[in-house]
């Protein structure tokens, strides 16, 4: 029961909210922040990276690699405290909501103003484009298939379901003509179909039979002219 009690006066404070837009996201940042027990190295949780530093810094901030380091994302700073309120604890933290194409990335730390590696992440690499050791954390992670454009107006279309099955695409490309392109299983449960589409708003569905159906890789939804559930996919 101590231990309960001493969770629900465990408090912490943090900067602008800047990870997510949605009650559930919300939600899940809380969870996330509320399991930073204490500076160590970075560590993936989920599809998140959490970052830590000392709370002797004024501010800390990180650059990532994949931004071509041109923004600097502000740490928040936790506090923790004790049944009777006092502060026992306090560490910097940053939660890097990870691309989903990204798999492993350099960063830099920006300490009271000054650029360095992070010292709680031994893996570092020296860039000979900037002339600097960079360090590098690597997510170590499956990236899931999912439909996306690759650029220039090729779009790679992804199923995933049973094996064995005739999935086909139609959509208002095709004038909803669903026998045109049939995906092709290139692993099991895995249906590949790269299309090239000119620039524009498009809809979509797949298709087993007369069943037609949303494509979960995508969250992307609209409804077509007759009233039916379709995936939407913007090339540009």
């Amino acid at each position: 029961m101590r231990k309960y009690l001493a969770f629900l006066f465990m408090c912490f404070s943090f900067g602008t909210f800047l990870y997510a837009s949605t009650d559930d996201d919300k939600w899940d940042y809380s969870i996330l922040v509320s399991q930073i027990d204490s500076v160590q190295a970075p560590y993936l949780s989920g599809n998140s990276v959490i970052f830590t530093a000392d709370k002797n810094a004024r501010h800390v901030g990180i650059a990532l690699d994949y931004e071509n380091f041109s923004t600097i994302h502000s740490f928040s700073k936790k506090v923790k405290k004790d049944m009777d309120d006092n502060v026992v604890d306090s560490f910097y933290f940053y939660v890097l909501n990870l691309p989903k194409n990204v798999q492993e990335f350099k960063y830099r730390l920006v300490i009271d103003g000054l650029w360095t590696m992070d010292p709680l992440n031994s893996n570092r690499v020296f860039d000979p484009k900037s002339n600097l050791m960079l360090s590098v954390f690597d997510a170590g992670r499956d990236i899931p298939a999912v439909t996306e454009e690759k650029g220039r107006g090729k779009v790679h279309f992804v199923y995933r379901g049973e094996s064995g099955q005739h999935i086909r695409l139609g959509g208002s490309f095709t004038n909803w003509d669903s026998w045109i392109y049939e995906m092709k299983e290139v692993s099991a449960g895995l249906y590949v179909l790269d299309l090239t589409l000119p620039p524009g708003t498009y809809q979509y569905a797949y298709y087993s039979g007369i069943k037609s159906f949303v494509d979960r890789t995508n969250p992307e939804r609209c409804y077509t002219d007759e009233g039916k559930e379709a995936s939407l996919l913007v090339v540009k």
